[in-house]
C-alpha cells in the first residue's frame, strides 16, 4: 500500500482569499491550452488572428465552468434540485458538490460553436485544434482532484492502493490518477499520431471516442457517486453518459464530409 500524500489543497491564503491548487490546475489547463490551441491553428488555419484564439479560449472556459456545474446538478443531484431551488447560492458553489465532465463538454461545445460562427473561423480545424489541447487540461484536473483527495477508485488489495482522507479505514484504487494519465498523455499521443493523417474534424470525433472509452474503463474502479450509486445492473452514471457521449462520436465520424482525393 502507498501512503497517500497529505497536500493542504490551499496554497496561499491572504485574508478571506485562497488560492487553491485545484483551482491553479484549471488555470495551468487554460494557459497550456491557448498556447496549444494557437500553435495548432498557425499551420491548420492561419487566417485566424491572435484575438480570436483569446476569445475562443474565454469562451470555452465560461462554457466549460458553466456547463460542469451545471452538469453535475443535472446529472448526478436530480434529486435534490428542491434543495438547490430553495437555495440558489448553493448552485454556483462549486466547492460544495463538484463538477461535470460531459456537463463541461456540452458547455463548451456551445460556447465554441457560437464563437465560431460569430467570427466565422473555419469550425473543423477550429475543433481538431480545441480537442488537440484538451487533454492537458483534463489532466492537469484529475491531478487537482487527487490533491483534494476526492473521486478516489473503490476499495482495492494492489500494491499501490492509498487510504483517501475521506475515503475511510481502507485502502482504495487512486482512480485520479489512472485518468490523468489515460486522459492526458495517452490520449494526447493518440490524437497526436492521428492529426495529420485524418480528415478535418476526426481527431474531434476520435476525442469523443476515445475519452469515453477511457472513463468508462477507469468508472470500474472509481468509488460511485454515493447519492446515486450504481444504475442498471453494474454500470455508473458516468458510464452511462461516456457510452452516450461514444455513439454520439461515432455518429460525428459519420457525419464528416470525406476527406479530398489527391
Amino acid at each position: 500500500m502507498l501512503t497517500y500524500p497529505q497536500i493542504d489543497p490551499v496554497i496561499v491564503r491572504i485574508g478571506p482569499l485562497a488560492l487553491r491548487w485545484y483551482g491553479l490546475m484549471y488555470l495551468l489547463g487554460f494557459a497550456v491550452g491557448f498556447f496549444a490551441i494557437r500553435a495548432r491553428l498557425r499551420r491548420t488555419a492561419p487566417q485566424i488572428q491572435s484575438e480570436q484564439v483569446e476569445g475562443l479560449i474565454f469562451w470555452v472556459m465560461v462554457g466549460l465552468l458553466v456547463g460542469a456545474r451545471l452538469g453535475e446538478l443535472l446529472f448526478y443531484h436530480w434529486m435534490e434540485w428542491g434543495y438547490y431551488l430553495g437555495n440558489p447560492l448553493e448552485i454556483i458553489a462549486v466547492w460544495h458538490g463538484g463538477m461535470s465532465f460531459h456537463g463541461g463538454l456540452i458547455g463548451c461545445v456551445i460556447m465554441a460553436a457560437w464563437h465560431i460562427r460569430r467570427h466565422k473561423m473555419p469550425f473543423l480545424p477550429v475543433a481538431d485544434a480545441v480537442c488537440l489541447a484538451a487533454p492537458a487540461g483534463l489532466m492537469f484536473g484529475r491531478l487537482g482532484n487527487f490533491i483534494n483527495g476526492e473521486l478516489f477508485g473503490r476499495v482495492s488489495d494492489l500494491p499501490w492502493a492509498m487510504i483517501f482522507p475521506h475515503g475511510g479505514p481502507l485502502p482504495r484504487h487512486p482512480s485520479q490518477l489512472y485518468e490523468a494519465v489515460l486522459e492526458g498523455p495517452v490520449l494526447w499521443l493518440i490524437l497526436w499520431l492521428a492529426r495529420d493523417r485524418v480528415r478535418p474534424g476526426a481527431v474531434m470525433a476520435l476525442f469523443v471516442v476515445v475519452y469515453s472509452i477511457f472513463r468508462f474503463l477507469v468508472e470500474f474502479v472509481r468509488e460511485p457517486d454515493p447519492q446515486i450509486g450504481l444504475l442498471l445492473g453494474p454500470l455508473t452514471m458516468g458510464q452511462l453518459l461516456s457510452l452516450a457521449q461514444a455513439a454520439a462520436g461515432l455518429l460525428l465520424w459519420r457525419l464528416l464530409p470525406k476527406a479530398e482525393k489527391a
